[in-house]
Parts: structure tokens; sequence; C-alpha cells
């Protein structure tokens, strides 16, 4: 507080990596404190890093840092969930599309330290396919062999959010801003593949086979990349989630009625 000038400190929220505070500079402006928990600093503070780097343009600006703490700047707008799981998920998916363009373009000045994609992907590659029910083990076996598949052919190696969601977008007055970056480097195709197995809360909007095909279209149309290459990393990256929940003992259910859609997708593009 003292570092950055900071008055009336509050608490608000806690969440399994971070405690997040509302302050006030000079009195008048808001802005956020974020305290990152030591079990996840250093991929947070990769992500933040990131942030720094992307200067403001279509992420939250981080205007410091100092050890485990990020001094940013405070969004108090509704996530871009919210919109969509009220039935305007094509408009969500144009939203998505901005954020990442904004998020893509070149910049100038030194790139932080980055996880490589394919480091990433290694807990779907050394997950015994055990530990999927019996049922979706040809699924987890499909997904894992695409993922070797768009490995073997790499394309553009750029920064990536990594973690791109309808909820980890807010509105603002400088428009949709993502927030909350894994601070990755790989395959600019795979910074949406999340947003295909989401939002939560949405009655399984993603499952809509519907709704993956029309979400493939828009992205592939307004970002300029394989539609098929964006079903590929959809695919793999609900296998990945779905081997970090088992991991965790967390149920798979939603990601399992995505994943066969999403293949069957993949097969037809």
């Amino acid at each position: 507080m003292i570092r950055w000038s900071l008055t009336k400190s509050t608490p608000v929220a806690e969440t399994p990596r971070s405690w997040i505070f509302r302050v006030e500079q000079n009195g008048r402006n808001f802005a956020a404190i974020k305290i990152l928990k030591p079990v996840v600093a250093e991929e947070e503070g990769r992500g933040a890093r990131l942030m720094q780097w992307y200067g403001g343009v279509g992420a939250a600006t981080v205007f410091d840092m100092h050890g485990d703490t990020i001094f940013m700047e405070w969004l108090d707008g509704g996530t871009l969930g919210d919109p969509v799981r009220a039935g305007h998920d094509d408009e969500g998916t144009i939203a998505i599309a901005s954020v990442v363009t904004a998020l893509h373009r070149p910049r100038e000045g030194d790139l932080p330290d980055l996880q490589p994609l394919r480091e990433r992907f290694q807990p779907l590659f050394d997950t015994d396919v055990r530990a999927w029910p019996h049922t979706a083990r040809d699924l987890y076996a499909r997904a894992a062999g695409i993922a070797l598949k768009l490995f073997d052919r790499p394309t553009a190696q750029i920064p990536l959010h990594g973690d791109l969601h309808h909820d980890n977008i807010l509105s603002s007055d400088r428009g949709w801003l993502a927030i909350d970056p894994k601070g990755l480097l790989g395959d600019p195709a795979y910074d949406v593949a999340n947003v295909f197995i989401n939002p939560v809360r949405a009655n399984n909007m993603a499952a809509d086979p519907q709704r993956i095909a029309k979400r493939a279209d828009i992205l592939s149309q307004r970002l300029d990349l394989p539609r098929k290459r964006l079903l590929g990393w959809a695919a793999a990256h609900a296998a990945l989630s779905a081997c970090w929940d088992l991991a965790e003992e967390k149920p798979i259910t939603g990601l399992l009625a995505c994943l066969p859609n999403l293949l069957s997708a993949y097969d037809q593009a």
C-alpha cells in the first residue's frame, strides 16, 4: 500500500489461488491488489508478467508487480459468461474473437518466460487410461492422438493467454478485457480451445453440436485460423481438462458430454 500510495483496502475475494483487494488511488480511482498464494505463485506470476507485456490491450492493465503482489486495473463489470448464459452465444463468441485478436497482435519488448504448450499437455500423455471411465477410454485415446498430431505439425509459436473462457473476460469502459492468463507459448489456435467447454452453469450449452459448429465457424472466420485445427485443439483440451479433474478426484460428467461431439465435429471439419 505504501509502495504504490494506495488507501482504503477492501477485501473482495479469496480464491484457491489468491487474495484480491479493492484499493483507492489518490482518493479517487479504484485499483486492484492481487496477492498470489505460494502454491501457485510461479504459474500465476508467469501469467501476470504476460499481462504486463499485453500493455492493457485486450487485457486488464497490470501497473506493477512486487514479489507475489500484483497492482492492476480494477474491473467491476460483469463477465462475458452472463450474456452468453442469457442466450447471446453468437455475440459472446464474436466478442471472444475480438479479445483474441487484441491479445495476439505483435508487440515490442522482451517476452516474459512462458510455458511451452507441449509441456502444458504432459498430464494428458502421462495419464493412465484406466483412470478414465471404461466407456470413455476410447474418447481419451482419440483426443490424445489428435493432440500428438497437432504437436507433430507445428505452426507459428506465439504468446498465449492459455485459459481464455467467458468468465475470464470482464466488461469495462474499454470494452471486453481478459484476466488471469496462464502464460503459454504455442499454437494461436489453442487460445480458444477452452471456449468450447464453457461457460459453466449454462445447461450444458457447450455440448450442443449446433453450438460447437457455430462457434467454430465464427472463430475460424474472424481469426483466420483453420476450422479443423480449432476443433482439434478443443477436443484435446477437453481431454486434458478431464485428466486434471480426474487427478483431483472431481467429476468429469460435463466434459464427457462435450468430448464426443467435439471429436465428431473435428472428424467432419
